[in-house]
């Protein structure tokens, strides 16, 4: 059963709208975890724990990933990452929006690149400095590990209902585009996929230093269990 319609509105337009947009743009299939991960059920400071995971593939991504958390009346969650095939040369997009007591505390999107340099395609940055000026009331420090993010990142804390849909079609039009730019790219050379491997490897491994989310994870669940579900689900590089 889904926990979207549990969930604070924004997010449950955000999920519907990511998937709306892989379904018609991707030809993507179901990507099988294992069943222990797909819903789950814990105790987080006395109140119930639900998590729900929903992941597909596709040709160009080894991973579409959609986590969604529910929290007794506290707390919200939605974190979505595509992680591309390493033989390609596409960044890695991200979105994640935290609702706490109704109401948006933090919402992020930003396609973040991959290569050694820490920039983005030039068709990418063309597209993204061409978007449309939009301006939001509370923008917030993007944290200390946060170097894999790309200077087109949003992160905010949207303060109306007006500044809800302009994030959400924010998301909308980087997530579009990243999809129609995934199934015009071509392969690398082999010399290349190494440098996309380690670009890979080392947006995992700053994510997984987000001490917030295994906070929560280690005492709803236990330590054990939320290292391989941070190395197993969530960046399983």
């Amino acid at each position: 059963m889904s926990i979207r319609h549990l969930q604070h509105h924004l997010i449950q337009k955000l999920a519907n709208q990511i998937e709306m947009i892989w379904v018609k743009k991707l030809d993507i299939s179901c990507y099988l975890l294992p069943p222990e991960f797909t819903y789950l059920k814990g105790i987080f400071e006395d109140q119930n724990l639900v998590i729900e995971n929903i992941c597909y593939k596709s040709e160009h991504f080894r991973k579409l990933h959609i986590e969604l958390a529910h929290l007794g009346n506290g707390l919200d969650v939605l974190h979505c990452v595509m992680f591309p095939k390493t033989k390609y040369d596409l960044p890695i997009f991200g979105a994640d929006i935290i609702s706490a007591r109704g109401k948006i505390s933090a919402a992020i999107v930003d396609l973040s690149p991959v290569t050694s340099d820490r920039t983005l395609p030039k068709d990418y940055c063309k597209y993204l400095n061409n978007l449309p000026e939009v301006k939001f009331s509370k923008i917030r420090k993007l944290p200390d590990w946060g170097d894999i993010f790309s200077e087109y990142c949003l992160f905010i804390q949207p303060q109306n209902t007006e500044e809800e849909n302009h994030f959400l079609n924010r998301v909308t039009l980087y997530l579009s585009w990243h999809c129609e730019k995934a199934l015009l790219s071509q392969i690398v050379e082999p010399s290349e996929i190494s440098n996309i491997h380690e670009g890979h490897a080392h947006y995992c491994q700053q994510q997984k230093l987000n001490d917030k989310t295994r906070r929560i994870l280690e005492k709803a669940f236990g330590k054990e269990w939320a290292n391989t579900y941070m190395d197993r689900v969530l960046f399983d590089f």
